[in-house]
């Protein structure tokens, strides 16, 4: 066994429908997304999913085992590969409908070689999924980092009101937390989304980062606020720019040494110099993510 970032959540295909009305299918799901990325730039990295036996799961498993993304055994026990519908508008901003189901593989846990456990979006919201999502990282905050990404999809959660409390909780559970400002717009309509993260930041998380797309990111952590600026691409669409940032991530984290339950101390601890260039590459990774259509993560080579 080696050091390795754990991936807990959905994959599945993403039927992308264009304004021009055409339709495209792309292999993706959120926590999928951030697997890829990280098998991308090089991590090892295991993704714990529920995929059916059928050709959109066969089109899934070969898209990430072309990326380096180990599937943990136990992940083909679904009736059916799921299914989100992605509908993009003028300026390729995606909305997305549903057909899913979710549980987490019972091989799914975190060991001595896992450095950090990584969840969110429908995953952390989705029965009967979500309360094994949750107790699976409980019990890896005794030897991992833990991280999680809200990715609110209010077409499957429900309302705000009962997705938000579910949502702190696991930002209590979490060591790391990114969010983008629409999210938490939909959390918290008129609230400042800084100010949330300081909130959320003054709890369990050691570092809270939120997205505000092209703009950039702003970080909150015990040591200060950073505010990196996005670089200016193209855009051709948005699908998993979000997923990309919060790999890449997880990739900074990693190369800084900060990964691990051994390093909760350090984390939390972390300076805003740290903090600031590994920010830089998450902008940098979600960039190009955003310059070719679908959920198209760069390689390594690709940004250095």
């Amino acid at each position: 066994m080696s050091a390795h970032v754990l991936a807990v959540g959905e994959a599945l295909v993403d039927q992308v429908r264009r304004p021009d009305g055409s339709t495209a299918d792309h292999p993706g799901g959120s926590i999928a997304n951030v697997a890829l990325t990280l098998g991308r730039l090089g991590r090892e990295v295991r993704l714990a999913t529920w995929l059916g036996p059928d050709e959109r799961g066969d089109l899934v498993r070969g898209w990430l085992a072309e990326s380096d993304v180990a599937v943990v055994e136990g992940s083909d026990g679904a009736e059916r590969t799921s299914v989100a519908v992605a509908t993009l508008d003028d300026d390729g901003s995606a909305t997305y409908d549903f057909d899913l189901t979710w549980r987490v593989p019972a091989e799914a846990r975190a060991d001595a070689d896992t450095l950090a456990v990584h969840t969110g979006s429908i995953a952390a919201m989705l029965e009967p999924g979500a309360g094994q999502v949750r107790e699976l990282l409980e019990a890896a905050r005794a030897t991992a980092t833990t991280t999680y990404d809200p990715n609110a999809r209010p077409a499957i959660m429900g309302q705000a009101d009962e997705v938000r409390p579910r949502v702190e909780a696991l930002v209590q559970l979490s060591d790391v937390v990114k969010v983008s400002d629409e999210d938490l717009g939909w959390l918290y309509p008129g609230t400042d989304p800084v100010a949330v993260a300081r909130e959320w930041q003054s709890g369990t998380p050691a570092l809270v980062v939120v997205t505000f797309g092209g703009k950039g990111a702003v970080a909150v952590s015990d040591d200060g606020e950073v505010e990196v600026v996005a670089p200016r691409v193209d855009v051709v669409d948005t699908v998993g720019a979000g997923d990309s940032f919060m790999g890449a991530l997880i990739d900074g984290l990693w190369e800084h040494g900060l990964l691990g339950a051994d390093r909760r101390d350090a984390l939390n601890a972390v300076g805003v110099g740290t903090v600031r260039r590994v920010l830089e590459g998450c902008v940098a990774v979600a960039a190009v993510t955003v310059s070719r259509a679908g959920a198209n993560p760069p390689r390594r080579e690709e940004i250095a």
